[in-house]
């Protein structure tokens, strides 16, 4: 896994990123397809299904601007290239932004189904998410900054963002 683009950078740029996000869509799909197609049951009708059709755009809009955010207006690219760990901006809301979009995005698409089985690939995704990240790059980040990221970890959280916390 090394798409490093200047020597002496201790972590890849990409890490697992395309791996978690192709599962989390595989996961989603899989759940939209049996739920809709196969079974053809959980689904909402009337003003659930208007409910959870506003509830989704909200959530895919929000996935792709904590997503654009985390990805290209961060500068995490070159946090990583010079080995800093960041932690302004938008990661003082969550320690993953670009997953976190991603998951939001995927839930949302999922809301606009109005299908109440659907809706339980949510939870799964995070767990997968959750796992992921405890697996690879949590590991790989403490390793690399120490008492500093573990510091990070109590103040903000994994994947849902919120506010900071003032210590």
């Amino acid at each position: 896994m090394k798409n490093y683009v200047k020597k002496g950078q201790k972590l890849p740029l990409y890490g697992v990123g395309p791996m978690i996000v192709f599962a989390m869509g595989a996961v989603t799909a899989i759940g939209i397809i049996l739920s809709a197609y196969v079974w053809k049951t959980g689904i909402l009708e009337g003003p659930w299904a208007l409910l959870c059709r506003i509830a989704g755009v909200l959530l895919i809009v929000s996935g792709l601007a904590v997503w654009f955010i985390g990805a290209l207006r961060s500068d995490m690219d070159a946090s990583i290239a010079e080995n800093r760990l960041q932690t302004g901006g938008i990661y003082a809301w969550v320690r993953n932004p670009m997953y976190s979009g991603w998951w939001m995005l995927f839930a949302g698409i999922c809301l606009e189904w109005h299908n109440v089985l659907a809706l339980l690939t949510v939870p799964v995704n995070c767990v997968l998410l959750t796992a992921a990240l405890k697996l690879t790059e949590e590991k790989w980040l403490l390793d690399l900054y120490g008492q500093d990221y573990a510091d990070y970890m109590k103040r903000v959280n994994r994947c849902i963002p919120r506010p900071p916390r003032c210590n």
